[in-house]
């Protein structure tokens, strides 16, 4: 699993070959071999430095469900416009998976699913994301609060604004700093300790952050 200074060298080490240029900056690139203990700067992690072209171009989502065994790999969105069968799809994966319901999910959600695989895609990571929840229905929902899981009683995943995702080959801070970055909603850490590891939440509602 990549940790923060992996990830920053794996970007020097592209960056000497003339990937990545767009958000790495010069000095991260000569500085990440010099140090085990480097930091890495603030917009290696900066969604917002990426170019244009990076956002208008075709939106393809790669996804897995562990909880229903479904894979998915869907093109929802091309030439500036969602592909509203793609859409349904998606809702469809995103489903609350216990409670046998589906719901409308916010766009921006997709959105920034999406910008986060995409970013990391430049990198040569190109694993699926792992959808560990997305909408609820409240009846769900009240069960988590009732078992002492981590979940809110008005949580954003009852209207279809959350989900809790990870990639196998990044760790919490790596992934949450990431989608912190897109600043588009609420980022919650979730640490855990066993093979598969913690996990991290992401809505489209207020900017803040936590730890769960």
């Amino acid at each position: 699993m990549a940790s923060r200074r992996d990830f920053l060298q794996q970007g020097a080490r592209l960056c000497a070959l003339g990937l990545g240029a767009q958000v790495l900056t010069p000095a991260a690139a000569a500085a990440a071999p010099q140090s085990t203990d480097l930091q890495p700067p603030p917009d290696l992690f900066d969604a917002q430095l990426l170019d244009l072209d990076f956002w208008v171009k075709p939106r393809t989502l790669s996804v897995v469900r562990p909880q229903s065994g479904e894979r998915a790999r869907v093109l929802y969105w091309k030439d500036g416009e969602v592909i509203d069968s793609a859409y349904q799809e998606l809702c469809h994966i995103l489903r609350d998976v216990n409670g046998r319901a589906t719901a409308p999910i916010d766009p921006k959600l997709f959105e920034i699913l999406w910008g986060t695989q995409a970013f990391i895609a430049r990198y040569g990571m190109t694993q699926p994301l792992e959808i560990l929840s997305g909408y609820r229905t409240e009846a769900s929902n009240k069960r988590l609060v009732e078992e002492g899981v981590p979940a809110a009683r008005k949580s954003l995943h009852m209207v279809g604004k959350a989900a809790d995702i990870r990639i196998a080959s990044l760790n919490e801070e790596v992934l949450g700093g990431l989608i912190r970055s897109f600043r588009q909603g609420g980022v919650g850490y979730y640490y855990r300790s066993g093979p598969k590891g913690g996990w991290i939440h992401a809505d489209t509602g207020l900017n803040r952050t936590w730890k769960g």
